[in-house]
C-alpha cells in the first residue's frame, strides 16, 4: 500500500481535487473489454468488485458517478442499478454531446468533471473534461492524452482507482479507511 497513488503529480491531484462527478466507459474500463454470448445469445460480462465498492463512498462524500456506454447492454444497466449509479446512459454514439447535456442538467462545469476512458470513442469526452483517466491497457494514443494512467488492466479496478485518487485528492480516503479499521 505504501506506493499506492503515491507517484501523483501535483496537478493531477489538483484536477482530482475539482471533481463533483465521475463518469466512466464500460467495455475496457469496468470489464475487461470481452463480451461473451452463450447459445441463446444471452450477454455476459465480469465486472471487479472492487469498483462497486467504492461507488458508495464517492456518492456519500458529494461525488456523483455515472456511465456513458457506447453500447447498449441489459447486462451493464443492471450494473449500474445494482450499484446505485447517479446515472447511467447506454447506446449512445456521441459521448461528448451527451456529457454535454449532463453538465448542463447538473450545472457543473468540465473543470469539475471526471472521465475513464480506453478508446476513440472517448476522445471527445477525454479532452474536455478536468481530470481525464485510463486503464493500463488503454490504447497508446489514449493513453498519451490524459492525466492519470491507472496501474490496472480494465476489468481489474480501475475505477476503484480512480475513486480512490478523487477521494485522497480531497482528503477523505484515509479517514475513511481509519474509520473503517476502527484507527
Amino acid at each position: 500500500m505504501e506506493n499506492y497513488l503515491k507517484d501523483i503529480s501535483p496537478e493531477t491531484l489538483t484536477k482530482a481535487k475539482n471533481v463533483q462527478l465521475l463518469i466512466t466507459d464500460v467495455d475496457g474500463v469496468l470489464t475487461d473489454g470481452g463480451i461473451i454470448y452463450d447459445d441463446n445469445r444471452v450477454e455476459y460480462k465480469r465486472f471487479n468488485v472492487k469498483d462497486g465498492q467504492i461507488v458508495q463512498y464517492l456518492r456519500r462524500n458529494g461525488i456523483k458517478v455515472g456511465v456513458i456506454s457506447g453500447r447498449n447492454s441489459q447486462v451493464v444497466k443492471n450494473r449500474c442499478e445494482e450499484l446505485k449509479f447517479d446515472f447511467h446512459y447506454h447506446g449512445i454514439e456521441e459521448k461528448g454531446l451527451k456529457l454535454e447535456e449532463i453538465l448542463l442538467e447538473m450545472r457543473i462545469g468540465y473543470s469539475q468533471c471526471a472521465f475513464i476512458g480506453d478508446d476513440i470513442w472517448d476522445l471527445p469526452i477525454l479532452a474536455k473534461v478536468g481530470l481525464s483517466a485510463a486503464p493500463a491497457d488503454a490504447l497508446p494514443y489514449v493513453k498519451e492524452r490524459v492525466d492519470f494512467i491507472s496501474a490496472r488492466a480494465g476489468g481489474q479496478g480501475v475505477f476503484r482507482e480512480v475513486g480512490d485518487l478523487i477521494l485522497k485528492s480531497k482528503g477523505l480516503l484515509d479517514p475513511i479507511i481509519a474509520q473503517l479499521f476502527n484507527e
